[in-house]
């Protein structure tokens, strides 16, 4: 993060969070949010900053114009009882926020906008992600490009974009590189409730939530790493989505598995009309999954089983998921890998990997990128 905070900013950020869902701003200020919190203002704003990339007032005014926008789309409310039904205190505030988010007055907004692209139509909600550089977005992109799930997941233009699915709606995320030690988030959500976990999710997925590792003196990576300093761990948005895509490279090459990926969200997937850069339908479900066939089906049917499956300890993690009839250990630590784990490490990649101790996931992919 670009600033350290105490352990517990992350719980405080997220009570904060669902404070301003509740309206506490909408005729409060940050002083009494802190005093709620029993933070100061200014600490309070940092938080956000580190965690948020955005100052509570400024998420509290996005919000209320993204939910105003809403209802442009799905109400017959007049543009008047939409702005003090979405928390504004007057036409004129209602008129300028509008225009600040969305570059249009509401009236525009409420003619031009078709039902079918309310998720892009927004503009989202941008937001910072920080991280301690080096960081390598290049390769983070690249990885993604190669093993990107068609329908789901989309490289283009120096942007990764995705589907995602938010307590039942669907919802799309953004990612680019920012200016020197940030990504930028633009997210499209359903819903506000969860926010704080998508972006920590998304920061996840891109390896912004650790540290580059102290690898640079070791005799075998050293070379590597400083060659190319800013690799990170690449990440998942979801746990199961992580382990059928690695399930189907095995043994197949990434178009291939690329392809079978793509052929089950055509079928198991639930469409989402209207985006752009050919994603269509968010990742199945396990239950969905549980009608496919293989590897897919296996690991769908032990998810719905044991929804903490995928969830446990390294360990216990790995003796899951070789419990599958077929899933190599290889694969089972590429599983672990993309969920997190710092000491995952495909046996077969090389002989002795203890040494590496506890960032076995970064040496494997610096191994494998």
């Amino acid at each position: 993060m670009a600033s350290p905070v105490d352990a517990r900013a992350p719980e405080m950020v997220c009570r904060a969070v669902q404070l301003i869902i509740d309206g506490v701003l909408d005729d409060g200020t940050e002083v009494a949010l802190g005093e709620r919190l029993a933070v100061s203002p200014r600490h309070l704003r940092r938080m956000f900053r580190d965690h948020l990339g955005v100052t509570p007032d400024q998420l509290a005014r996005s919000r209320r114009a993204h939910f105003a926008r809403r209802l442009l789309d799905d109400s017959d409310l007049t543009v008047a009882d939409i702005a003090f039904a979405s928390g504004f205190g007057s036409l004129r505030q209602f008129n300028r926020e509008m225009r600040q988010v969305f570059r249009a007055a509401p009236r525009e907004l409420r003619d031009r906008r078709r039902r079918a692209d309310r998720l892009t139509a927004d503009g989202g909600l941008v937001m910072r992600l920080p991280y301690q550089p080096p960081y390598d977005w290049q390769a983070m992109l690249a990885f993604f490009a190669a093993r990107a799930i068609p329908g789901v997941e989309s490289v283009a233009d120096g942007t990764y974009r995705r589907t995602i699915a938010l307590d039942g709606g669907p919802g799309l995320l953004e990612l680019t590189a920012g200016d020197g030690d940030h990504l930028i988030l633009r997210a499209h959500l359903p819903y506000w409730e969860g926010l704080i976990h998508v972006v920590e999710r998304a920061a996840r997925m891109v390896g912004l939530d650790t540290a580059p590792a102290e690898l640079a003196q070791d005799p075998v990576l050293g070379p590597l790493v400083r060659r190319r300093p800013g690799l990170r761990v690449p990440g998942a948005w979801g746990p199961l989505e992580a382990a059928v895509q690695s399930a189907l490279a095995q043994g197949n090459s990434r178009e291939e598995a690329r392809g079978l990926a793509g052929g089950l969200v055509e079928e198991f997937g639930h469409p989402v009309p209207g985006l752009p850069h050919g994603l269509t339908h968010l990742f199945p479900s396990a239950e969905a999954l549980q009608s496919a066939t293989g590897l897919p089906q296996l690991m769908a049917e032990s998810c719905v089983a044991d929804p903490a499956f995928l969830d446990q300890p390294l360990d216990t993690l790995i003796a899951n998921l070789t419990s599958i009839p077929g899933l190599t250990a290889d694969t089972a630590h590429t599983i672990a890998l993309r969920l997190g784990h710092q000491d995952a490490f495909p046996p077969s990649l090389y002989a002795e990997p203890a040494s590496w101790h506890p960032h076995q996931a970064l040496a494997a992919t610096y191994l494998t990128t």
